[in-house]
């Protein structure tokens, strides 16, 4: 297993900062929400891109790929009722993955709950069928870049759109592409009861990715998560992807919360 931090609880650092932070306290990889770097990854230069990946190679760290995808620009949504809509988000998704494969990234994480949430007067089955072409386009895209697409359930008050691993699953059955996989985030499922041990022996043929973070919404160790029996999970599916840590709220600092993250999760490794 690979240790990785997003950058975004970082907020106004540059980003080659947190690359040598990141890297001085054993982390393998940084994880980006492209909105802390630009509004549009369109208006990113490649020139920029490959300036973003020699800092993180100068730091010695990778760049384990993008979440939070479809915040920005606004105005996106995977199964909007107006085609005009879907077929901008259509697009934008798939500048993601040029972007994602450009900076050296193999994981993207389809969070966004706002912006793949069924709007009226879809039903949830047309929003389905209008989100699984989009992700259809994108995985045949990531696979030419080498990029892993990552469907991520979240809890039901943040969307009404895939909120357990057996949707996830379902969906990527549906794309039915070796680049469309599944990552499992712990205060997400956590949050709902999900049985995270049992859902990662269950789904261990899709997943690829892990958001670490606890059912407080802060890092790993400092919530009510039992996190033993989730690594013993991990390595009995011998897993060999990233744990991510993820938080939703950056008290008491981000040298704190990234320091104390690793330490607890390799302490259990």
């Amino acid at each position: 297993m690979k240790f990785s931090i997003c950058n975004e609880m970082f907020e106004d650092w540059k980003i080659d900062d947190v690359f040598e932070f990141a890297a001085g306290l054993g982390y393998d990889a940084v994880e980006i929400a492209p909105f802390t770097l630009c509004d549009s990854v369109v208006d990113v230069s490649q020139s920029e891109r490959d300036r973003i990946r020699r800092a993180a190679e100068k730091s010695q760290i990778a760049i384990a790929g993008l979440h939070w995808l479809l915040v920005s620009p606004k105005g996106l949504h995977l199964s909007h009722p107006d085609a005009e809509i879907r077929s901008k988000t259509r697009d934008y998704f798939l500048e993601l993955i040029k972007f994602c494969a450009d900076l050296g990234g193999t994981i993207m994480v389809i969070g966004s709950p706002k912006e793949r949430s069924v709007t009226a007067p879809l039903t949830y089955e047309q929003a389905w069928d209008y989100t699984r072409e989009t992700f259809v386009l994108g995985a045949q895209c990531a696979k030419e870049r080498d990029v892993i697409l990552c469907m991520e359930p979240l809890y039901r008050e943040s969307t009404d759109f895939i909120n357990t691993p057996e949707e996830a699953v379902k969906m990527i059955r549906d794309v039915n592409n070796p680049n469309f996989k599944l990552i499992l985030d712990v205060y997400s499922s956590a949050s709902v009861g999900i049985d995270i041990p049992a859902a990662i022996r269950a789904h261990r043929d899709y997943l690829a990715h892990v958001h670490t973070n606890d059912d407080n919404q802060s890092w790993p160790g400092t919530g009510g998560v039992d996190y033993p029996p989730i690594i013993e999970s991990l390595k009995e599916i011998n897993y060999t992807g990233y744990l991510s840590t993820e938080v939703f709220i950056f008290e008491p600092d981000p040298e704190t919360i990234a320091r104390e993250s690793i330490k607890f999760l390799k302490s259990l490794i």
